[in-house]
């Protein structure tokens, strides 16, 4: 009988994870338990993939604001600490900023809090861009102190947590009896007007960021992913991404991104294969890549989608667009006539499709960004206690 079915996907219920937990062997009977209690087979080129939290929570990784502000004094000592270009987030910034402020205010107590308008890296906006126009305010050229900006646009909350981040971040800071002066600019070298000792808060772009400050007489520079990048008195960290990826676990601690990851994944795929047979592909991901046309965020808040995968999920897809060949290269066809003529292309495709007319529309990103995409949306960030996804036929075309 035909196929009818293509891609399936399945969330697993896993227990709670705790430090110390074997992650590997949770994730290994779990699908074999869920394979058995469901009754599906598990074969070759099937993904499993594991949110990252989990990873971090068996690992232990994690560090509080104390750990934080001891790293933090330790890079900039007494000088007044420019914190600019920071996503709006409880949960991603708010406790690493509870420590920065801490370490701060060993030294100069005193903050200067550049943020970016009229939204965050990620989309979170502080003011509706249309607001812009009408006050006549350029974002890319203006620089505006808080009294200007509250002048222009008033107190403004955010649509779905319902806080006005200018005043939270900055009560933040004089917590712990530090000055918080908040500025507004998308140009980096705004900051280096207040203080030449920066931390660039910003995901994607740090790089380019901290290019910038040191191009133009920067002279303490550092980003996220240099804070706790080594272990402070025992504390968790992360060599690479640093805070980058970290989350609210109390109002004390974070947990950071998970480290060492590759091993993690090699095993579970090798454990996999020696119970099964089957050669699964394993990935470990992070925040989907995609963007809530409501709310205008843009959902990648974690440095990478994926911190780490196997071999089989490396590159991008090479898909033809079924649409264009029933619309150009077949449009004189109809049914199995038409069936048979698409197979036969499909099954004859060229292994690399860039550019090719064929392949015009379809997604040319990173398997691991889709899937991870998929992944996250599939396991969604509240109660649905799954945070192991199993995915069947991805690389199945329609042929198969």
């Amino acid at each position: 009988m035909e196929r009818l079915v293509g891609t399936v996907v399945r969330g697993l219920r896993a227990p709670i994870i705790n430090n110390g937990d074997d992650i590997e062997q949770i994730v290994v009977d779990s699908v074999l338990n869920a394979s058995k209690s469901e009754g599906f087979e598990i074969g070759d080129k099937d993904i499993v993939t594991i949110t990252e939290s989990i990873v971090a929570r068996a690992q232990g990784n994690y560090a509080t604001i104390d750990d934080i502000a001891t790293d933090v004094h330790a890079k900039y000592g007494d000088e007044t600490v420019g914190v600019i270009f920071p996503i709006l987030s409880r949960n991603r910034f708010a406790i690493c900023l509870r420590g920065i402020a801490k370490g701060v205010a060993k030294g100069s107590k005193k903050i200067v809090l550049m943020l970016s308008f009229p939204s965050d890296e990620v989309g979170n906006h502080l003011v509706d861009i249309d607001e812009l126009d009408v006050r006549g305010v350029n974002p890319w050229t203006d620089v505006l102190t808080e009294a200007q900006f509250r002048e222009h646009f008033g107190y403004k909350k955010h649509t779905f947590t319902g806080i006005d981040y200018i005043d939270y971040y900055k009560s933040l800071c004089e917590e712990y009896g530090v000055e918080c002066e908040v500025i507004f600019s998308n140009n980096a070298k705004t900051i280096l007007d207040y203080t030449k000792n920066v931390l660039a808060c910003d995901i994607h772009t740090r790089k380019r960021t901290q290019r910038i400050l040191k191009e133009n007489g920067g002279e303490k520079i550092y980003a996220l992913d240099s804070i706790l990048n080594e272990s402070v008195n025992g504390s968790g960290y992360n060599p690479e991404y640093g805070l980058l990826g970290s989350n609210k676990s109390t109002e004390e601690s974070i947990k950071l991104f998970p480290h060492n990851s590759q091993p993690i994944v090699d095993n579970i795929q090798k454990q996999l294969r020696d119970k099964t047979g089957k050669n699964v592909e394993v990935m470990i991901y992070g925040d989907g890549a995609f963007k809530d046309p409501v709310g205008k965020i843009w959902e990648l808040a974690d440095p990478v989608v994926s911190p780490a995968y196997t071999a089989g999920l490396d590159g991008t897809p090479n898909e033809i667009k079924l649409k264009y060949l029933a619309d150009n290269n077949f449009a004189d066809l109809r049914g199995e006539e038409l069936q048979k003529a698409i197979s036969e292309f499909i099954e004859n495709k060229e292994e690399d499709l860039v550019g090719a007319m064929e392949a015009q529309g379809t997604t040319p990103r990173k398997l691991t960004d889709l899937i991870g995409s998929l992944s996250d949306l599939t396991s969604g960030s509240g109660d649905k206690g799954t945070p192991i996804i199993f995915i069947q036929g991805y690389f199945d075309n329609y042929t198969k």
